[in-house]
């Protein structure tokens, strides 16, 4: 079965939040909107996805979501000028008649019901089934093959004055929450409905810090500041101690809130700074952008003290295409290496020829399912001579995952260990193939050992030093202990 999802909104409502970002792609308790879409698709078993998108297809596509392999499904994108009626789309779609094929929404937010439809349109035997709801946006339809006039049909899912629903085929699917994201109110109330639990089936991921207090990987927050409700508070964002959270709070990842400030009720979106004794209720804050739900307000605030960006990511450099081609290069280079490597992985003793683990990368959408924000899948030989190992580390360059110099990357464990000031310090550089630490430091060192030798790197990196790491790199393909063997 195929789930053809359409999710081509242009958002003019929800500006200036959609000035960058489509809607799919706004950020609801620590997810992209259109991600709850998939998770529930794949719960439900459902691993063919063809998702319409608009002119912001590209950021849907290759920068968050890729071809769904972190939830085990195959994604296709088609491009919508946006907000086309589904029937003038549908012929593009060559989808063909083979096969049933479930038709969402994925643009919206609603109590997962996937599953329960599916298994009740196994007693209606007409041509298609559907699952009504009051916002016919938010229902479900379920085309079997051979259904005449199947573009008509699909108009009732139509973002711009929906059809009603067809009589025919209905299943009830009993009271399903659906939040259509209509205005900046109601994407605040849909943050604020998901942390406090009134979205029945849509679990907020993350470790409990507190009672009430839930935060995603690598997010620094003391449980006092918690003072009274719920929040969450998002991947690699830092929370002062003597802030406060009071209501029902999201914050993003990526996220500062400095000293003394005070979140009540409110969403902060990723990449955020909210500035020492600064006090935010009833609004979403955006960057500069502070936008009161409760009167409409939208302010742009220029004391960047008070509310400020901070950038793409908290001083990393993010995807170099300069790597990406260098690394395209090595690999080019590097190729007489690889059937050495797999030859003395084979002669390694028992496992498998390739392993791998788990880390945090440059990139800020994990392809790892239920992985760490930054995570991927770090592929070696298993062989203990050191310059075959890490061959297919090349591979992570050329996706983007690591820069070729930079701090070494660390385990999702290893990240969320940390506690100290100094051991953030690291996270203002790049995460690379090769740098001091991999150059200079033992494997088996204490993790403290190698964190402080990235912290040195981070303060005095520089692009002079960084040619120098490579060129080691490279040289040591030639000197003879990367060739021997480590215990």
């Amino acid at each position: 079965m195929h789930a053809l999802v359409f999710a081509d909104r242009l958002g003019s409502e929800l500006e200036p939040l959609t000035e960058k970002l489509s809607v799919p792609m706004l950020p609801v308790v620590g997810k992209e909107l259109l991600i709850y879409t998939i998770e529930e698709l794949a719960e439900a078993g459902i691993r063919e996805l063809v998702v319409v998108c608009n002119a912001h297809g590209e950021k849907i596509g290759a920068s968050t979501l890729g071809e769904g392999e972190r939830w085990g499904c195959s994604i296709r994108y088609v491009l919508s000028r946006g907000e086309e009626a589904p029937s003038a789309v549908w012929p593009r779609l060559n989808l063909g008649d083979g096969e049933a094929i479930l038709v969402l929404r994925g643009d919206l937010l609603r109590t997962p019901i996937t599953a329960r439809f599916l298994e009740q349109a196994q007693n209606e035997s007409g041509s298609f089934a559907s699952c009504s709801q009051k916002d016919t946006r938010g229902g479900l339809l379920l085309v079997r093959p051979g259904c005449p006039n199947v573009g008509e049909l699909l108009d009732s899912l139509r973002w711009e004055d929906p059809l009603h629903q067809p009589q025919e085929g209905r299943c009830d699917c009993g009271d399903v929450a659906i939040n259509s994201l209509k205005d900046l109110p109601a994407f605040h109330s849909a943050n604020l409905d998901v942390v406090a639990g009134r979205f029945p089936g849509l679990s907020v991921s993350g470790r409990a810090v507190a009672l009430g207090l839930q935060a995603g990987r690598g997010a620094r927050v003391s449980p006092k500041s918690l003072k009274k409700g719920v929040a969450y508070v998002g991947a690699n964002s830092r929370v002062h101690p003597e802030a406060e959270f009071v209501g029902e709070v999201v914050i993003g990842s990526d996220v500062v809130v400095d000293r003394a400030a005070t979140i009540r009720d409110s969403v902060i979106l990723p990449r955020t700074y909210v500035g020492e004794l600064v006090e935010v209720a009833n609004a979403i804050v955006s960057s500069r952008h502070l936008i009161r739900v409760d009167t409409g307000a939208i302010l742009e605030i220029s004391d960047a003290f008070l509310l400020g960006g901070l950038g793409a990511s908290e001083g990393r450099s993010g995807i170099s295409l300069w790597d990406r081609l260098v690394g395209a290069l090595l690999l080019v280079l590097s190729l007489p290496l690889w059937p050495i490597g797999a030859a003395a992985a084979a002669l390694s003793a028992g496992g498998p020829m390739m392993g791998s683990r788990e880390l945090v990368g440059n990139r800020s959408s994990p392809p790892v399912e239920g992985g760490s924000a930054n995570g991927f899948m770090a592929r070696n030989w298993s062989t203990s001579i050191p310059i075959l190992r890490y061959l297919p580390r090349l591979l992570a360059v050329i996706q983007g995952d690591l820069r070729l110099v930079g701090v070494a990357p660390l385990s999702p464990e290893e990240s969320e260990a940390r506690t100290e000031d100094w051991q953030m310090v690291r996270d203002q550089a790049p995460i690379g193939l090769l740098g001091p630490t991999q150059l200079n430091v033992p494997e088996d060192a204490p993790l403290e050992e190698r964190l402080l030798s990235d912290a040195f790197y981070a303060r005095e990196q520089s692009w002079g030093k960084d040619m120098s790491y490579l060129l080691r790199g490279v040289k040591l393909l030639f000197n003879g202990e990367a060739w021997g063997r480590r215990p």
